[in-house]
């Protein structure tokens, strides 16, 4: 194998997301579930047999060494191996939105590269290399809707109903550091159960939980939200914690926040922001002709002028969830 053209590096969205901690060594313990959306990246690989990593920006340049060069580095020092890559990287996803968009170019790297380069390595050595690069970067090696817990590195598989989006980035970025450094940092009185799954620090040995580590194990078979879960969900269940110091750092965030209130009757900031969201219904079309829709009534050959009219420099779009990562299956769980 030479190439691998058009690999894609979709986002996510934190439908929720609860603090519920502190480690001794300052990170904070989350709670949230991550859902896969079809905005996404691509990314292009062609082998090289000289073992240079060379990234190649189609549009707006990235910082130097980002995390795909690193994630790259990474598995090229850890594997031995000898070859390298030419990657070209067509960026769509907004930098600074909490999206993930780093993050999830970074395990699409190492899912092509462990192909590519002929590595086959199984997902369960694949999950330490990709925690070492970032918290996220598990999530979206794991190829599924998550329940997450931890810093972001324990994974339980969950199953969604297809869903829609409206997604805005305001054109401010906001620092991850700023936000968890802030006062108006909230932390979540009590932790969530969803689909079975209590906080990682549960006592009960019962509980299904996947903890990444240097012998860190397949992830567990997904598992449905049960009706009353998605019914809560759907509802706006919980909230995101890190929104209260993101709208006092960027008022960008209230203006869009209020912006999708307006439209949709619902808003919430994703991660760490600057990128809000709101569920879209089959209301908002109405449509005669169901056929002619997606599942969920939308007509998405119209779709993103539910959300035109965005101030200058900003983006946004219409999203539809994804049934799973396009990439799953890339490589073995075991």
């Amino acid at each position: 194998m030479q190439a691998l053209y058009d690999v894609p590096a979709p986002a996510k969205l934190n439908l929720f997301l609860h603090v519920v901690g502190k480690r001794p060594d300052g990170y904070h313990l989350l709670q949230s579930i991550f859902a896969l959306i079809d905005w996404s990246d691509t990314l292009h690989f062609e082998r090289r047999g000289d073992g240079l990593l060379q990234r190649h920006d189609q549009g707006d340049a990235l910082p130097a060494d980002d995390l795909c060069l690193r994630a790259a580095r990474a598995l090229q020092q850890q594997s031995g191996c000898t070859l390298g890559a030419d990657i070209h990287i067509e960026k769509r996803l907004p930098a600074g939105a909490g999206m993930g968009g780093g993050s999830s170019d970074a395990a699409s790297t190492l899912l092509a590269l462990n192909r590519l380069w002929g590595l086959n390595w199984p997902l369960s050595r694949l999950l330490p290399l990709g925690l070492s690069l970032g918290a996220d970067v598990p999530f979206f090696l794991g190829g599924s809707h998550a329940f997450v817990e931890g810093i972001g590195e324990i994974l339980h598989p969950i199953e969604l109903p297809e869903m829609s989006f409206a997604v805005v980035k305001p054109a401010a970025s906001i620092p991850t550091q700023k936000i968890f450094s802030s006062l108006l940092l909230a932390r979540s009185n009590s932790v969530a159960i969803v689909a079975g799954f209590p906080a990682h620090n549960s006592s009960d040995d019962k509980t299904k939980k996947l903890a990444l580590s240097e012998d860190a194990g397949a992830l567990t078979s997904a598992v449905s939200l049960d009706s009353e879960g998605v019914k809560k969900l759907l509802n706006g269940f919980g909230r995101n914690d890190l929104q209260k110091p993101a709208e006092d750092f960027c008022p960008e965030v209230v203006q869009a926040l209020e912006l999708l209130e307006s439209r949709f009757g619902n808003s919430r900031m994703t991660g760490s922001g600057s990128a809000v969201f709101a569920r879209v219904d089959a209301s908002e079309c109405a449509p005669e002709n169901t056929h002619e829709y997606g599942k969920d009534g939308i007509d998405y050959r119209e779709k993103n002028q539910l959300i035109s009219g965005l101030p200058t420099h900003w983006s946004g779009r219409i999203c539809r969830s994804l049934n799973r990562h396009p990439l799953q299956g890339w490589t073995n769980k075991d």
